[in-house]
Formats: C-alpha cells, structure tokens, sequence
C-alpha cells in the first residue's frame, strides 16, 4: 500500500510540476512587396513574388496564409514565434515564390496583407492581375 501511495504522490507532483504556457505562437505578419506578372494566361502556372519580414531571429517561417474568395485572394505570411528563445533585435527580411495556377477567366484581385491601422482595421495591397 505504501509504495501504491508513494507511486500517486510521485505521478502527482510530476504533472503538477508541468508548465501549461505556450512555448510558440503563430502570428501573421504582413507582407512588404508583391511582385505580381503583368497577366496570366489562362490554364497555366504562374508565380508572385512576396517579400516579407521577420522582426527577429525568434520568428520562422512556417506557411504562407493563403485565403480565396471567388476571384480575390488574400495573401499574407503565418510565423512561428518562440516565445522562449533569446532574440536579437535584427529584423531578417526574406522573399518567396507562389506558385499560382490559373483556372479562371477573370482577373485575379491579390489583396496582400499589410498590417494594421491606428484603429486596429486590416490594412491591404490590391493588385489586380488580368487574365488571358
């Protein structure tokens, strides 16, 4: 009996023990130049270019936030951040390409992220990408 009871007080005092905090969260940081083609042709694969920055070394990229609507598309960058990491101050600016295939007639509308406003309203890039 006793090492039964000596077993739960060790197995209790372990998970007590355990921190429930977060070690990272995904945030979603804007993006700082697109670089769209002049059109699309129809049918094919084309790219947009995104350039974006990581305000530190304790962020990583993980995805780029890709939301589509019709024939708008809302384009961002999802990060890691390391909420337990020592970070330089560094700001570590990156570029990706997208590959986009064109299934559709109409224009493509990209509406790429760009932050926040004073009021805490989404703030977005539109370019507008004919198709052929």
């Amino acid at each position: 009996m006793k090492k039964i009871t000596l077993l739960l007080v060790l197995t209790w005092l372990l998970f007590s023990c355990s921190n429930n905090d977060p070690i990272f969260e995904l945030k979603i940081l804007p993006v700082k130049e697109a670089k769209t083609p002049d059109f699309f042709e129809f049918g094919s694969i084309d790219t947009i270019s995104v350039k974006y920055e990581l305000p530190n070394n304790c962020y990583q990229f993980w995805s780029i936030y890709y939301e589509y609507d019709t024939n708008k598309r809302i384009v961002a960058i999802n990060a890691i951040h390391d909420l337990e990491s020592i970070c330089t101050q560094a700001t570590i600016e990156q570029e990706i390409k997208i590959p986009i295939q064109v299934l559709q007639e109409e224009n493509y509308i990209f509406k790429f992220y760009k932050g926040k406003d004073a009021n805490g309203e989404n703030i977005f890039e539109e370019i507008e990408v004919p198709v052929n």
